[in-house]
């Protein structure tokens, strides 16, 4: 399951939930709404609580039909233990050729941070197979949408960072094929219902973008 723009035309949903703070003992049930409701692509990052466990934990559970990795990865350490764990997602806040090397020498769907057109292609360069142009929200769709033209046309690009069931479709018409989704979908500490709410939320304003 590899971050092609194709894939997403079929089974593979292109909303990256991103569970941020999530604790092992919640996290089954948050991911459990999320996959009801839609989402194929689960993203915990490395700086939440035993976040080792977390993703161990549902990789075995449901990583024969989700997607799931660690978010925030920062050295080519963090790949080796998201590797050994199952993971087979990778998602960077920022441009690191080491850590996407090493990710794609393992195997893994990588999803690289990038803010500028430098940046976006030394993450290609190094093989990343998904652009994650983070913070969204602080350059808007209009940047997006003109980064695009120089990109090419087949490589996934991915809105990070401010995104909302209310602006979700400002970013899919600039071009994103998807999103990741931070606060807005999930807060450390909230309740299910809360995730299950805005997870049908997402799902919805995808679907009425297309």
């Amino acid at each position: 399951m590899i971050w092609k723009t194709e894939a997403f035309n079929g089974a593979l949903l292109p909303l990256i939930a991103i569970l941020r703070g999530i604790t092992p003992h919640e996290v089954e049930a948050h991911v459990e709404v999320l996959i009801a409701a839609g989402f194929n692509a689960i993203e915990i990052p490395l700086n939440s609580p035993d976040w080792q466990n977390s993703i161990a934990n549902m990789v075995e559970k449901y990583g024969k039909s989700t997607l799931i990795g660690g978010g925030t990865v920062l050295t080519p350490e963090n790949v080796d233990v998201l590797a050994g764990i199952g993971s087979k997602l990778v998602v960077t806040p920022n441009t690191s050729p080491a850590v996407i090397r090493r990710a794609v020498e393992y195997g893994m769907t990588v999803c690289a941070g990038c803010a500028t057109a430098s940046e976006a292609f030394t993450a290609l360069e190094a093989g990343a197979q998904g652009l994650k142009i983070f913070p969204s929200s602080a350059f808007g769709p209009e940047y997006i949408k003109a980064l695009k033209a120089v990109l090419p046309p087949e490589v996934p690009v991915f809105a990070v960072g401010g995104v909302t069931p209310d602006n979700l479709h400002q970013y899919l018409t600039a071009g994103c094929v998807g999103a990741g989704l931070g606060g807005d979908l999930y807060r450390a500490g909230q309740p299910v219902s809360r995730t299950a709410q805005q997870a049908s939320a997402f799902i919805k304003a995808f679907k009425d973008a297309q």
